[in-house]
């Protein structure tokens, strides 16, 4: 009998992340012996190359999603749609308990592209009718109703409660907002970091972890709430973005509701990133201060 794969019990640190990235290229035939770390977050992201980047997922638990990934960016591919482009291999890959995928390198330098773009990649994937042959989940930022709550050990009791009983508000209230878009595909994690300038000066989207479909709004109210909240965009880059885009979600009246969900949801996953250092643990608890206390946010930290 073939020996069934397991997920890996360790934690995702660059050693592990790189013993994995290491028997996934083997797999496939690329290098490895001077692949560079990028980051490390909800995935690690390494260098391979100049024209290669791997992401090491945490466990198999995450290959349903790096398969819809890998299927997504070879639709986009197909349509000549501007997004991050897969490699050609066989790929997820299976190595030391975690899932690795591999893409396209953009360019080795991080250049984040002006805001009418990210406007403009947003409005065009939006008006996109997503192919019979490609499933994709319903948009479920909080989760579905069955499912538990994270674990948040490294943060006080007290504020693990707080954000437990803001995403089960959040879950609920959610699918009833008064949305006014029409649904359909969404990158559900839209935003001027996710969206990059190549070495021909062309806007790419990247991170295809949260396509889905669901409702538009949800792709709207990062780029509202960092105007709005953070401080993050000027006025007159919010209002690029709603020309462009077409549409202005701060009038629209589940906006104030929504901004506070999307709060939620960037507050829960850094708290659950608290113990990776002091000063993410300290980012963490200045976020759910100000949503418990009702403060300014404009002193939060990008991550």
């Amino acid at each position: 009998m073939a020996e069934l794969a397991t997920s890996s019990s360790e934690a995702l640190t660059e050693t592990t992340a790189r013993r994995a990235l290491t028997h996934a290229c083997q797999q496939v035939g690329l290098p490895h012996g001077n692949a560079e770390l990028i980051r490390i977050g909800s995935n690690a992201v390494f260098r391979v190359d100049a024209a290669s980047i791997a992401r090491v997922a945490p466990s198999l638990a995450h290959r349903e999603n790096a398969q819809k990934q890998i299927d997504v960016a070879r639709w986009l591919r197909d349509i000549d749609y501007p997004a991050t482009r897969a490699l050609d291999v066989e790929q997820p890959v299976e190595a030391e308990g975690r899932i690795v995928t591999f893409w396209e390198s953009i360019s080795l330098e991080t250049r984040y592209a002006p805001i009418r773009d990210v406007a403009r990649l947003t409005r065009r994937l939006h008006d996109l009718q997503l192919p019979p042959k490609l499933a994709l989940p319903a948009l479920q930022p909080f989760g579905a109703l069955e499912e538990p709550f994270p674990d948040l050990p490294a943060i006080p009791r007290a504020d693990a409660q707080f954000l437990r009983e803001r995403l089960e508000w959040a879950r609920s209230q959610f699918p009833v907002l008064p949305f006014v878009l029409p649904p359909g595909v969404v990158h559900g994690d839209a935003n001027v970091g996710n969206v990059l300038v190549d070495d021909e000066g062309r806007a790419i989207l990247i991170d295809l972890d949260s396509f889905s479909t669901g409702p538009r709004e949800w792709d709207l109210v990062q780029t509202a709430l960092f105007y709005d909240r953070l401080g993050w965009h000027t006025r007159d880059e919010y209002m690029e973005f709603v020309d462009v885009y077409g549409f202005d979600l701060m009038s629209w009246p589940g906006y104030g509701e929504l901004a506070d969900m999307r709060e939620i949801a960037m507050t829960t996953w850094l708290c659950r990133k608290a113990g990776d250092s002091a000063k993410t643990a300290a980012e963490a608890m200045k976020r759910v201060s100000a949503i418990r206390t009702g403060s300014s946010r404009q002193d939060w930290g990008a991550y």
